[in-house]
């Protein structure tokens, strides 16, 4: 069963005076690309957390968010007094404001609030650890889910292929009789008296030259192991990107043997069923 690149995954989680959140987005891409917006105090670990997103998400853009709100008396950011004092003794001499008015001048200027690093302790690591892989069941929920919706669809448009390659094998003994008569018209045209296994000969040579037969039988292998690659366990967009080039191939080749209108134009409608296949299989893992 194949998967989508694209998904999304939260986890929240409570702890003293902590409550943390955990955001993972991903989009296609055709490598691991990480983009973590996580606190100061948290970077030293963000290796560890890399290698678990990866393991588990395989390719994609991704975005890791962890956000931390302090819901107890305790907090990261405080008031630095001396510089707040200073700053208010170097205003008195330069303004002549009330007291209020030097301390929101000072509280302004730099240096005036002081954020503490916290230091990261493993039992802490371990909750947002067990958050992001939390995170991750659910990013990767919604990514079987929209996997079945592509299924679907790329389904859908290998059998519309495979309908249209019927019916080219349907008009195909057509074909023929149009390309004889087509000939046929020709030398009548020029007012010659053809001779007729000399005439034979030569339609032999053209059918030969234009047949399709391998063609034909190339797409029905290809579409039949695109298939059997989508229903596989294991989901694997680059095998079937490499597939539906083998399939554009046979039917760009029929298209340029064919030299009849009406197989031309299943021809035109196989490649834009398979177009639509190629952007599906951008975003399957």
């Amino acid at each position: 069963m194949i998967q989508s690149m694209t998904g999304f995954g939260k986890s929240v989680t409570q702890i003293p005076n902590k409550k943390i959140t955990v955001e993972l987005k991903s989009l296609n891409s055709k490598n691991f690309d990480l983009n973590a917006r996580i606190p100061s105090q948290y970077r030293e670990k963000e290796l560890d957390l890399r290698n678990i997103i990866s393991n588990s998400l395989g390719r994609g853009k991704v975005d890791l968010s962890i956000y931390v709100e302090y819901t107890g008396e305790q907090t990261s950011t405080n008031v630095n007094a001396p510089v707040v004092r200073n700053y208010m003794q170097q205003l008195r001499e330069i303004v002549n404001v009330s007291e209020v008015e030097l301390l929101k001048m000072a509280v302004k200027m730099p240096d005036s609030l002081k954020t503490e690093r916290d230091e990261i302790d493993e039992e802490e690591f371990e909750v947002i650890e067990t958050a992001v892989k939390e995170a991750l069941t659910e990013i990767n929920k919604f990514r079987s889910d929209e996997g079945k919706a592509l299924e679907n669809d790329l389904s859908l448009r290998i059998a519309n292929i495979r309908q249209l390659l019927e019916d080219v094998i349907r008009i195909d003994p057509d074909r023929v009789d149009a390309v004889r008569e087509r000939l046929r018209k020709g030398i009548e045209e020029i007012k010659e008296q053809a001779d007729e296994n000399r005439f034979e000969q030569e339609i032999v040579y053209y059918i030969e030259k234009f047949d399709i037969t391998e063609e034909k039988v190339r797409l029905d292998n290809h579409l039949d192991y695109f298939q059997k690659t989508l229903d596989s366990d294991d989901s694997n967009g680059r095998k079937l990107a490499f597939i539906s080039q083998e399939i554009g191939r046979e039917i760009n080749t029929i298209g340029s043997k064919s030299n009849y209108a009406p197989m031309q134009q299943m021809v035109v409608q196989m490649k834009d069923e398979l177009e639509k296949i190629k952007e599906q299989i951008l975003n399957v893992l």
